[in-house]
């Protein structure tokens, strides 16, 4: 079975975040049962800023919360990030956590939920950047949420289509998974 993880994209204290990753979550499982979902939070993983001597291309980690971080990511065939969107990019938590690694990431689907002032336009097209820098296929159906429509008084309210675009792009990501497992499976062989 094809397992998918649900990434916070935040650190942040009094972030919302948490708020939609488990909104994405749920959809996902009740919308997709034919798949394993997780939810992640980077948080829990309270990663320094880049701290290992290596390159992560080197796959050659010496802290533990690499280590730790490094196995958890592995274990999943396909991701959805659930980003911010901080001053026209994504959360540098999340960017940290996604450089720590690299082979981990190799050959693996993504979509992206995103939030903001312009519903974290701006924080996904740099996400993608990165996801492609790392061996990420990232799909082109994404979910999108206004900080004052989708958002009251600091509740996450989704509107009921955003549950259509979820399930949208859950089927390209599961899609992709999918043909890059077998990818995978060929190039282990």
């Amino acid at each position: 079975m094809l397992r998918i993880a649900v990434v916070t994209g935040s650190t942040r204290p009094s972030r919302l975040n948490p708020q939609v990753a488990q909104w994405a979550h749920e959809v996902a499982a009740r919308v997709r049962p034919d798949v394993e979902f997780e939810y992640v939070d980077i948080a829990d993983y309270a990663l320094p800023l880049l701290d290992e001597p290596l390159p992560a291309g080197s796959g050659v980690y010496e802290r533990e919360h690499t280590k730790v971080w490094s196995a958890k990511m592995a274990s999943f065939d396909a991701y959805v990030f659930v980003t911010a969107e901080y001053n026209h990019v994504p959360s540098p938590a999340l960017l940290n956590a996604i450089d720590f690694l690299f082979a981990e990431w190799a050959d693996k689907s993504a979509g992206i939920v995103s939030y903001g002032g312009v519903k974290g336009a701006r924080a996904t097209e740099v996400l993608r950047q990165q996801l492609s820098a790392v061996g990420i296929a990232h799909v082109q159906k994404t979910v999108a949420f206004a900080l004052g429509a989708d958002f009251d008084e600091g509740t996450f309210t989704p509107s009921p289509s955003a549950e259509r675009a979820m399930k949208s792009m859950l089927d390209q990501v599961i899609a992709w998974g999918r043909a890059l497992q077998t990818v995978r499976e060929q190039e282990e062989s």
